[in-house]
């Protein structure tokens, strides 16, 4: 291997490593030591030290010399805020979220299908103390959840069977769908009534109900939810609320036309 190609090799395993490190980081750990930021890569602590300088350098991480704990630097809050300044979908969405939310007072979410997984890109925060908590970048398993599955069952049938057969069903509740053909009858029913449910399917407790929102061609480019304690469920009337989000999810649809 000639020495071009070797650094090349060597420039691309770092900027991975760089990445693993970054997205190392959630609300659970804000911040931490060189200890921490180990075990969760897996990067050694020779290879840890050199590419924690050079993202402490360009503002990616700040470190506390104190406590020798490092946290996440400005400069991705300041590229993050680019990204939703320039994020047509979330800005279109983020009002009629923001409508439903003041309405219900419950978390409303908007998701999409990023890499085979339900990820959160918006969130408008329940207006109670007790809540059905998810922050924006959190990712979950496409079958679990009314978030998930509406963005599982628009899906072609070769991409949902293509996914049944990559992935491993696992309970997170009592109630999650582990059966594939069960799976598979619950998500035709969805792409029919063009809604999804979701009684503690996920995360034990809560109430979810999850519709499509569509571009031009009428291909799913995300999903809108709202999640709501089941203690609190009784408060609501479930058609009420099927009827404002597929509203709200069509006006937002419409915006794109």
């Amino acid at each position: 291997m000639k020495a071009q190609e070797m650094e090349q090799k060597y420039a691309i395993a770092s900027i991975q490593k760089s990445i693993l490190i970054l997205k190392s980081f959630s609300p659970d750990r804000l911040s931490q030591s060189m200890t921490d930021l180990h075990k969760y890569t897996g990067i050694s602590i020779p290879s840890l030290q050199r590419i924690l300088s050079t993202l402490l350098h360009g503002g990616l991480l700040q470190k506390d010399e104190k406590t020798k704990q490092y946290r996440l630097g400005m400069e991705l809050y300041f590229l993050g805020s680019l990204v939703e300044k320039d994020s047509s979908l979330l800005n279109t969405a983020l009002p009629y979220m923001e409508e439903i939310r003041d309405k219900t007072g419950e978390s409303v979410s908007l998701n999409i299908n990023w890499n085979s997984k339900r990820k959160c890109i918006g969130y408008c925060e329940s207006k109670h103390e007790l809540t059905t908590l998810t922050y924006i970048g959190h990712e979950s398993p496409l079958y679990a959840g009314a978030s998930a599955k509406v963005l599982l069952a628009y899906m072609e049938r070769e991409e949902i069977q293509s996914y049944f057969e990559k992935s491993a069903f696992l309970s997170y509740t009592n109630k999650t769908i582990v059966d594939r053909d069960k799976l598979l009858k619950e998500l035709q029913l969805i792409k029919e009534k063009g809604f999804a449910i979701s009684y503690g399917e996920r995360v034990k407790g809560a109430f979810s109900v999850s519709v499509p929102i569509f571009n031009p061609l009428n291909q799913i480019i995300a999903g809108m939810s709202i999640a709501i304690p089941i203690v609190r469920l009784e408060e609501f009337n479930q058609d009420d609320l099927i009827i404002l989000l597929k509203q709200k999810a069509k006006e937002i649809s419409q915006s794109f036309v």
